[in-house]
């Protein structure tokens, strides 16, 4: 299995942005008011055809940035933000923000398994984030921003800790602990509307220009060949 070294290895920039202030004023919600909109269309497919695929759930930080990763690759139909990981029902952007639940920020994946594998996504998860950063990428801290893989069945199970073994043997991270948590899958909550295709809309706002876009970036240049043609 091939194995990329990406992030450890990046000196990570810290911005007075970030996905989510802690202080009294949801910084975050208020960009996302504040910042205009811009105008495109957004191919979205119906629930009933989403239905005819495969998913999948990850968590790797801001999910504004790990949406856009994952809808950059092949055989991805739709990436969707919102919260799972946790034990309370519907909760929401301004409680999983302030840490006031055990939710993290997540997405969910719907993919085509005869263009891309579950074991390839796991790769594009690890490829795409900081494993061995506990509770934390980037300029986002707190649990809410923890890396965790979520499995289905035994055999997303058995995928994802034999990658994590391949890592650990071929010491990509250089001696640094795997954080991520390796999670039975229980139940997937839509993040809010203004959420969704955050990167798209809103390609002028500071944390996704200092943020987001370059850990896109980072990504694209490590997996090339993972990439759809409207991606390059």
């Amino acid at each position: 299995m091939h194995i990329f070294k990406t992030f450890l290895l990046a000196t990570v920039v810290l911005f007075s942005t970030s996905c989510q202030s802690h202080d009294k004023e949801n910084k975050k919600a208020t960009i996302a008011e504040t910042t205009p909109v811009v105008s495109m269309e957004t191919e979205k497919m119906s629930p009933q055809e989403l239905g005819d695929y495969e998913t999948a759930y990850f968590a790797s930080g801001c999910f504004w940035c790990v949406e856009a990763i994952f809808e950059s690759v092949k055989g991805v139909k739709e990436a969707v933000s919102g919260y799972a990981g946790g034990t309370e029902d519907n909760p929401t952007y301004d409680q999983v923000g302030r840490g006031l639940t055990s939710h993290a920020e997540a997405v969910k994946v719907y993919y085509d398994p005869e263009v891309i594998s579950f074991t390839a996504l796991v790769q594009v998860f690890f490829g795409s984030h900081d494993p061995t950063s506990l509770n934390r990428q980037g300029p986002d801290r707190g649990p809410q921003y923890r890396s965790v893989a979520f499995y289905k069945n035994e055999q997303e199970k058995e995928i994802i800790e034999a990658y994590i073994g391949a890592l650990n043997d071929q010491n990509v991270y250089e001696g640094a602990t795997i954080t991520t948590e390796v999670t039975a899958f229980t139940k997937f909550y839509d993040a809010e509307d203004y959420h969704q295709d955050y990167e798209k809309k809103h390609p002028n706002n500071s944390y996704i220009t200092n943020v987001s876009i370059p850990r896109l970036n980072r990504f694209k240049k490590n997996f090339p060949d993972y990439l759809k043609e409207s991606a390059h």
